[in-house]
């Protein structure tokens, strides 16, 4: 099979939707993730429609049943993976300021954007190191920047989500290590910043479109050997940590 194969978690909408069209706009054959099956399926319809080679992908990132079984059906259907792209995440409900959030609500954005990554991640990569040259990219924000969070004067200190915050932040030191650890494989790992995009999550209004934000993590998914690993990029370059 020459046609290489990537996988996006969270692809039944917003900017997941549009990372696995602009993938099967560059030739990938997709397998979009997704938690409900039925969702996924109609995105992966209307993918289909416009005429990219989409496959719907029951996976939840928080079950570890679900993800050993897309794994093995990813093993046994194409044998590798050339592209993990770990965009399933959450902003969950009640997320607050240090001072004010709840215990549960902190659990769960880790549950979710940090131990469900790290779990999906380790069950792919045997299939990612059976590709001549695999990319990861996991989708971070400019909102776990210590930088730029710090920053008094920047419109990010005023964005009190720890749970969002904190978890991702976190998810760029799993891109870091995970770049060290796979250095010389072939393997090149990024994490890539969207900026704030009109999906659910970001709300309508933002500025940004899906398309806009998505063609950040298609660049990172498609470097050519000798790339980068290891950054955190936006649509602009590297961000700061």
């Amino acid at each position: 099979m020459n046609t290489k194969i990537a996988l996006v978690t969270g692809a039944n909408k917003g900017i997941g939707k549009e990372i696995a069209r602009q993938l099967g706009a560059a030739g990938f054959t997709v397998l979009a993730g997704s938690r409900d099956l039925a969702r996924g399926a109609a995105a992966a319809k209307e993918l289909v429609a416009e005429g990219y080679e989409v496959e719907a992908v029951q996976l939840d990132v928080t079950d570890e049943a679900s993800v050993r079984a897309a794994a093995g059906r990813i093993e046994a259907e194409y044998g590798r993976l050339d592209v993990l792209v770990n965009n399933a995440a959450i902003i969950p409900p009640g997320d607050d300021a240090v001072s004010r959030i709840e215990g549960d609500v902190l659990r769960e954005a880790f549950e979710v954007n940090v131990f469900g990554l790290v779990g999906v991640t380790q069950a792919m990569l045997p299939l990612l190191r059976k590709a001549e040259q695999a990319r990861v990219v996991n989708m971070s924000t400019s909102l776990a920047s210590f930088e730029l969070v710090g920053d008094p004067e920047s419109p990010f200190s005023t964005m009190l989500m720890l749970g969002y915050n904190a978890s991702k932040a976190a998810v760029n030191m799993v891109t870091v290590m995970l770049a060290n650890e796979l250095r010389g494989s072939g393997i090149l790992v990024n994490a890539a910043d969207p900026g704030n995009c009109a999906t659910d999550m970001g709300g309508w209004d933002a500025p940004r479109t899906p398309e806009q934000g998505a063609a950040v993590a298609v660049r990172l998914a498609t470097l050519d050997a000798g790339g980068p690993t290891g950054e955190v990029q936006a649509e602009e370059g590297r961000l700061p940590w």
